[in-house]
């Protein structure tokens, strides 16, 4: 199940608070092995502190959260850093020293798990204190200051771009995992939520259900590419009104009416009811909340009665076949179906290197013009910063290309060395890694490890930090410190940088899941199944789709209550999935038809053994087409299958609900 936005912001604020931990504990090993040098009891104090304060944020963050000002606690948590982190900063000597980069650091990392608008609080409060210590620090190489706050924010800004990419396709693959794809409505999880949280607010709350009059007879006299287009025509009619509609399975709707008592809702249904009578007459039955009960499954449980007792009250009939081409004609399109793809996410995570060296080498452009007229190596520096500036830019240009192409690993590979390669040669040119330029080599690391694959990127990430090694060896550094708290600040943040990827990346899994199987049965639903047959068969020659229909479904609904339907469905899809065999495939569309693309060269023989298995608590037509035979691509497959299901149907006479088996022991009526 999706984290709710409440758990989200916890998570946030105890990642936070745990990324903020790691440069207090470099400068506390930092100050311990400095012991003898001025102001360690001060700096040990200072690192103590704000450890004490981020371990003190993470442990009520749950407290935090329930605050309506719960950005508040974060702001001051971040001041308070910040303070720490300047006084830290001036101690050992201003923005040059060991410590001097804790605050862009710092930076980079809140920007890989704070929301847009706590981050840009915190960067504001950031920028002030990089510059109290640029002023009141010991003085630094010229530029130094201008290079690491353009290059640390460059970074920071997109770390935190690649962050909200990831979080915006999160959101829309829920959307995707809560929405029933033929009539947008919300699925069946979907709407169960939102009765959820609808239920935990104060004031009354009405439930509405709706079945559809004689939905099996449009099925069966213009097929189920009608009743598709009759069951989208209903959604777009119901989500026309100003509430909460869902569709729970096959012709079942529902309506949820948040704030709406019994009177109100009892003129919606009417309202409803007429707005139906046109193409799809219905029948309705609402319970509200707390005068019929109070909780959900109790509502569902009276509505189900009073849709029933409409049912019985009512003369009931079938739409005309004129009341069925109007709404045919008048299904639009469902709303917005977003798309998330795994192209989407690899040009995204292909394009941001590419800015990263566009941004670096832009940086050190204005270096090269303002602050090194009389250095003898500017010529070549100038050169290697626009063949980074060209590198940089051809792969935010061919992103959606590699996005696409094999060569996509080989050539980003190739890009990252080069990239590394340019940064050593360009700090080696301006004097080594503490030169102002030297920590160009380490900025691309967490940007890296955010939007690659830890184990593509971590080998890229250990061999830059070694060249950052060697070249401190070879032309030296200012002090031994220097070099390691800036590959540990560089550590922290790429391993912070990989475990929100990791945790990105797992629950966009979840999602995509979630996105692409029926919630009641656990078979994959229409969209699944859709994009699996347009994968399977774009490989696979020797397949062909069938198309079951139980017999007398709607029948046993009627008589023994949706719970006793569910319960078959259920049982159904797990037959379907064990006879079919391990290669096929198996969707549920909607209701009770379900379609199963199959392997092999006897389709007609796996759907006699399916009939079979089957028979032991329900009837069924099986309608099957073969790949190239009937069609190429699913509509013509699906329209063959169809019309051969309703001549076996016809043939076997069970257009009108055949025997009903009662459901399975144990089921909740």
């Amino acid at each position: 199940m999706e984290v709710p936005v409440h758990e989200q912001r916890i998570r946030a604020i105890r990642a936070g608070a745990l990324y903020c931990c790691s440069p207090a504990l470099l400068a506390v090993v930092y100050a311990a092995a400095t012991w003898g040098e001025p102001g360690r009891v001060a700096m040990l104090t200072v690192a103590l502190t704000i450890l004490v304060a981020t371990a003190l944020a993470g442990a009520v963050a749950t407290r935090i959260v329930a605050s309506r000002r719960w950005m508040v606690p974060q702001h001051i948590g971040a001041f308070v850093n910040l303070v720490g982190y300047v006084v830290l900063a001036l101690l050992d000597g201003g923005i040059a020293g060991p410590l001097g980069a804790l605050i862009p650091t710092s930076t980079v990392l809140l920007a890989t798990v704070l929301l847009p608008r706590a981050f840009l609080g915190v960067v504001t409060l950031n920028a002030i204190g990089y510059g109290l210590v640029v002023v009141y620090g010991d003085p630094a190489p010229p530029g130094y200051w201008l290079v690491h706050a353009l290059g640390f924010g460059a970074a920071a800004v997109l770390c935190l771009r690649h962050s909200m990419t990831l979080a915006s396709l999160r959101r829309r693959l829920a959307d995707n995992s809560r929405t029933d794809p033929l009539t947008g409505c919300l699925n069946r999880r979907g709407f169960d939520e939102r009765v959820a949280a609808a239920l935990a607010d104060a004031g009354p709350v009405t439930l509405v259900l709706l079945d559809l009059d004689h939905f099996k007879q449009v099925n069966d006299a213009y097929g189920h590419r009608a009743g598709d287009e009759l069951l989208a025509w209903v959604g777009q009619e119901l989500r026309a009104f100003p509430t909460v509609a869902g569709r729970l399975g096959g012709d079942e709707f529902a309506l949820l009416l948040p704030g709406v008592d019994s009177a109100a809702a009892a003129r919606i249904v009417d309202q409803v009811r007429d707005r139906l009578r046109t193409g799809a007459p219905s029948s309705f039955g609402a319970a509200t909340c707390p005068r019929d009960a109070r909780d959900a499954a109790g509502l569902a449980s009276v509505a189900d009665r009073r849709l029933y007792a409409d049912k019985a009250a009512r003369v009931r009939r079938a739409p005309t076949a004129e009341e069925v081409a109007r709404a045919r004609a008048g299904s639009g399109t469902t709303g917005p179906a977003a798309t998330v793809g795994g192209r989407e996410r690899r040009r995204h995570s292909i394009a941001d290197p590419g800015w990263m060296s566009v941004a670096q080498t832009c940086v050190a452009l204005v270096y090269l013009a303002l602050f090194t007229a009389g250095n003898p190596h500017r010529g070549v520096m100038l050169t290697i910063c626009l063949w980074g500036f060209a590198a940089g830019l051809a792969v935010v240009l061919g992103a959606t290309w590699l996005s696409r192409s094999r060569a996509a690993r080989p050539l980003m590979l190739a890009f990252s060395v080069s990239s590394f390669l340019s940064l050593a040669a360009i700090a080696f040119l301006d004097g080594g890694v503490s030169s102002t330029l030297g920590v160009g080599m380490l900025l691309p690391i967490p940007l890296l490890m955010l939007s690659m694959r830890p184990r593509v990127a971590a080998p890229v990430a250990v061999a830059a930090g070694a060249l950052y090694v060697a070249l401190a060896v070879a032309e030296g550094a200012s002090s031994g410190w220097y070099v390691a708290t800036n590959l540990l600040g560089t550590a922290a943040t790429a391993v912070a940088c990989a475990l929100q990827g990791r945790m990105a990346a797992t629950q966009r899994r979840m999602l995509t899941r979630l996105a692409r199987v029926d919630v009641l049965t656990g078979v994959l639903n229409r969209r699944g199944f859709g994009e699996r047959f347009a994968a399977e068969t774009a490989r696979a020659r020797h397949a062909a789709l069938l198309v079951a229909d139980l017999d007398g479904f709607k029948q046993l609904n009627d008589l023994h209550g949706h719970a006793a339907g569910d319960d078959l469905l259920r049982w159904v899809a797990a037959t379907l999935q064990d006879g079919a065999g391990p290669d096929a495939v198996v969707g549920r569309l909607g209701g009770d038809e379900f379609v199963m693309l199959v392997g092999g060269d006897r389709p007609d023989a796996v759907a006699e053994f399916l009939r079979a298995a089957l028979a032991e608590r329900t009837g069924v037509s099986i309608g099957v087409a073969v790949l190239d035979r009937d069609g190429a691509d699913f509509d013509t497959l699906y329209a063959a299958a169809d019309a051969r299901l309703y001549q076996q149907k016809n043939a076997r006479r069970v257009t009108d609900p055949g025997p009903v088996h009662p459901p399975a022991a144990g089921v909740l009526l």
